[in-house]
């Protein structure tokens, strides 16, 4: 049950950031969390979960989803649950459903839930637009890339 335990730790340690750790400018006028170039990873180990616990996955990422909702500050709190879970629904029915190798499976539902994730959460807040959701989806995707490279 290792990965489960690093994929539940892992959700506590990315909100900790998003509610704690400043803000990283970006060009444009852009601000980006320093939690978001965590998010990626936590996409593949909850793949990894899923092959170590199987269908009860689905409670670990009940328990994610509370965990998100009480750790982020009031004002995020309900975008980040809804965002968290939609997009981990995404993820494990991508993961659940793709015949692929492992490889490729931790790539492609990583690149299904990382745009529903960034697209949810940015415009419940609203502060969406089409350069800071671009940017998110890239940093949140060096995660599954870098697994998805180790695997070679």
């Amino acid at each position: 049950m290792i990965f489960t335990a690093l994929y539940l730790t892992s959700i506590v340690a990315v909100n900790f950031a998003f509610s704690m750790l400043p803000m990283i400018e970006l060009p444009f006028n852009q601000n980006i969390p320093i939690g978001t170039f965590l998010v990626g990873f936590i996409f593949v180990l909850r793949d990894y979960a899923q092959r170590e616990i199987g269908n009860w996955i689905y409670l670990a990422m009940i328990a994610g989803v509370l965990v998100s909702y009480f750790m982020a500050d009031p004002f995020v709190a309900v975008a980040s649950a809804i965002a968290f879970g939609l997009s981990e629904l995404v993820d494990a029915i991508v993961f659940t459903y793709t015949k692929k190798s492992m490889r490729d499976r931790i790539l492609l539902s990583s690149a299904a839930s990382t745009p529903v994730d960034s697209a949810v959460f940015l415009l419940m807040l609203g502060f969406f637009n089409w350069l800071g959701f671009i940017i998110m989806i890239a940093v949140k995707m060096i995660g599954a890339l870098i697994v998805w490279r180790a695997l070679k």
